[in-house]
């Protein structure tokens, strides 16, 4: 959908890129590189490139008529990773914390409720867990639910199960819907400081000032009339869009979360934990600020979308303790977006099968396709948090997740798109095959005449008179090639660099396989081949497996069943 403005954040990124741009560049910011580096951060953002364009030419010329010296000093506060010297940059992995006391430290995990918990809230949560024990420190899960028309409990469900999944323990749960109280009391002190006031202005007519830096007439309100307003707006006494409270910053700042950005709206929609009680929410800066005090935050480890500075004024405003703030990048993967507003649409239009397809990068997606907690944890520790925007490759999180499951998977025959194969002379044997060649996790016995069925791609390329082995049996010769295959027993001798092939015997189930793949090509392009299913056969003893289970189909991959007789690729 194309929107006609952008916001907050988004109008944050633009002034981002137009610095860094000009500082690169002798001072000139050049609009195109803007407009291309914003797109590249927030892909969600191309159906709205016009937009981004026309905002990207408008901070090009407010910076390019800064000074060289101050567009370095800006840099330099806001952007201090990237003032810093090259090899500094990038991969920083979990390094000590500054004025972190063992024992004397405490941290957040801060969800809102508002979509299902994926792979970015994954590795940042674990990031904050590692650090929790590191510091032996306090750990509290706090859902960020002061938007009621976005929250819903199968969401809260969604972090408590992937969290307990994880493995990652916390001291304390609450949410930011229990403190409405607190909060307000914390708005009522901004409005008496004259901090903050009310204004009845239109989103548009906002939108319009804070562009032009241009304060509105309702910020030199008196505190009283602002008191007022504030009784009336606790009483419910105003619609939706009647007032704001807006924080009184400075609308001359490049910075536009500065520029008297919203303390509170009303929102006239139950909530799913409190019903009908408020109708005037906080927003997401204010709630942070109140709530990190009253949690006693020492450090938060979050994402370099959200506004430090905005909430360090407000702490400054309201008398608060200061915390250590440490910013990282998103987690992006190469080809699957963690944006909600580019995943929702995939669920609503039924292009993937729900929130857990094994292509979304969701944790329940995660676990429904094999992928296990560890990897996450592994993955985590291995690339760290880097300060600068990158993209992760799905093939290194699945890497780690078979190291992990090779030690401790079984080992089931799986041949896929199978062809039939009757062998000569074949002795009937009676074999009892381990699940594992190095491990004790169990035999099976497997009765082979015959009778087989091995992958159609291996035997497709074999000539008449090609020797080869079935896996852990014997040897045989073809004496019929493709498409009608036929062979003759060739002996027991194991023969150096023999091709070996897979086989199930006339005794198998049915099985077939989903091989997820990346959700999108370049840009956001849907991946019209990002799910395969592939048909075979699997060894009789598969039926007693049960769903959850991952086992190693040997040269195919790590599987996991998700039905009875359907598996998933874990990789």
């Amino acid at each position: 959908m194309v929107a006609e403005s952008l916001g907050d954040e988004e109008l944050a990124a633009v002034e981002k890129a137009a610095l860094l741009n000009a500082a690169k560049h002798g001072g000139k910011a050049e609009v195109g590189a803007i407009v291309g580096r914003v797109l590249a951060e927030r892909p969600e953002l191309r159906t709205n490139a016009g937009i981004v364009a026309r905002e990207a030419s408008a901070a090009a010329k407010r910076v390019n008529a800064l000074s060289a010296a101050e567009q370095a000093r800006l840099v330099a506060e806001r952007y201090p990773e990237a003032a810093a010297p090259a090899e500094k940059q990038g991969r920083v992995g979990l390094p000590a914390l500054p004025n972190a006391v063992k024992g004397e430290t405490a941290f957040r995990l801060p969800p809102e409720p508002s979509g299902y918990m994926t792979v970015g809230h994954a590795m940042a949560f674990t990031i904050n867990y590692l650090y929790k024990e590191q510091y032996d420190g306090e750990l509290w899960l706090r859902f960020e639910d002061t938007n009621p028309r976005k929250v819903l409990p199968q969401y809260y469900e969604s972090f408590r199960r992937g969290i307990a999944w994880l493995s990652i323990k916390y001291d304390h749960e609450k949410n930011v819907s229990d403190d409405m109280d607190l909060i307000y009391e914390a708005g009522r002190k901004l409005l008496e400081q004259g901090m903050a006031y009310a204004c009845s202005c239109d989103e548009a007519k906002v939108k319009k000032l804070r562009f032009e830096g241009t304060p509105c007439e309702h910020r030199e309100r008196p505190v009283e009339a602002n008191l007022k307003i504030w009784d009336e707006l606790l009483a419910k006494k105003h619609a939706d869009g009647s007032y704001v409270v807006r924080f009184k910053g400075d609308m001359t700042s490049l910075n536009y979360s500065l520029r008297d950005t919203n303390l509170f709206r009303v929102i006239s929609h139950p909530h799913p934990l409190t019903g009908d009680r408020y109708n005037l929410w906080p927003t997401y800066d204010l709630a942070n600020a109140v709530e990190d005090e009253i949690c006693g935050i020492t450090h938060v480890l979050r994402s370099s979308e959200f506004r430090n500075e905005l909430q360090q004024l407000i702490r400054d405003s309201l008398g608060f303790r200061r915390i250590e703030v440490i910013q990282f990048s998103r987690f992006n993967f190469k080809g699957t977006p963690v944006s909600k507003r580019l995943l929702r649409p995939l669920v609503e239009k039924k292009v993937v099968s729900g929130w857990d397809d094994p292509r979304m990068p969701t944790v329940d997606g995660l676990r429904r396709r094999g992928i296990v907690p560890q990897a996450i944890r592994d993955f985590t520790i291995q690339v760290g948090y880097t300060k600068t925007e990158h993209e992760y490759d799905w093939s290194i999180l699945l890497s780690l997740n078979r190291k992990i499951l090779d030690p401790v998977s079984k080992r089931v025959f799986f041949v896929p798109e199978p062809a039939r194969l009757q062998v000569a002379g074949a002795p009937r044997k009676e074999l009892t095959l381990p699940f594992h060649p190095q491990r004790d996790l169990g035999s099976r016995a497997i009765e082979a005449g015959g009778e087989f069925h091995v992958p159609s791609a291996d035997i497709r390329g074999l000539r008449k008179g090609t020797v080869f082995r079935l896996m852990d049996l014997y040897n045989v010769r073809l004496t019929n090639d493709w498409p009608s295959p036929e062979a003759e027993y060739a002996g027991d001798e194991l023969i150096p660099d023999l091709k070996k092939l897979q086989w199930v015997t006339g005794s198998h189930i049915d099985a077939q396989v989903t091989v997820p793949g990346e959700l999108f090509l370049a840009g956001d392009v849907y991946n019209r081949e990002s799910l395969k299913e592939v048909a075979g056969y699997a060894e009789e003893s598969a039926s007693m497996l049960s769903v959850g289970d991952i086992v190693q189909f040997p040269r195919f991959g790590f599987c996991r069943l998700d039905a009875p007789g359907r598996f998933i690729l874990a990789g």
